[in-house]
């Protein structure tokens, strides 16, 4: 059985759909027995994160720690998963769609970081992208009430 949890920081949000949707999604992947930790926080406490480990003085949307040993998939710990709700507004509203379709690809865009996807390189953001689009059509969680 696969262990979730999830913590908001800074930000009133219910983390029952986030709970949902990553125990499907990490189904869909075919992991079972592992650990993951969701924090869903505003744009204040993303932003030091960002600029300390990724050098981008600014917000982000979702970042990924990875806590599996390279190379070893029976590791249990996949990591967390951090996600501002404030971006995660903002793109929903530049993209027209739902919050909660936005929230649902931030955490699988995350969890994919966390088992090694990436999209730095064309082809490798179309593979993630891919499996991104198949790992959402998978979902069925309620997203209305998310936010506080």
């Amino acid at each position: 059985m696969n262990q979730v949890d999830c913590r908001s920081e800074q930000i009133e949000v219910s983390c029952v759909p986030f709970l949902q949707a990553a125990e499907q999604a990490l189904v869909a992947l075919g992991l079972s027995d592992v650990e993951l930790s969701i924090l869903l926080c505003d744009d204040a406490f993303i932003h030091p994160l960002n600029r300390d480990y990724r050098g981008k003085d600014k917000p982000t949307d979702v970042l990924s720690f990875a806590m599996r040993e390279e190379g070893d998939p029976n590791d249990p710990v996949l990591g967390d998963v951090i996600i501002s709700i404030e971006r995660a507004q903002e793109q929903a509203l530049e993209r027209g769609h739902p919050i909660g379709v936005e929230l649902a690809l931030l955490l699988v865009h995350g969890i994919l970081h966390l088992l090694g996807y990436d999209h730095e390189e064309d082809e490798e953001a179309e593979m993630m992208e891919a499996k991104e689009k198949e790992i959402l059509s998978m979902l069925d969680v309620e997203w209305s009430g998310v936010l506080g």
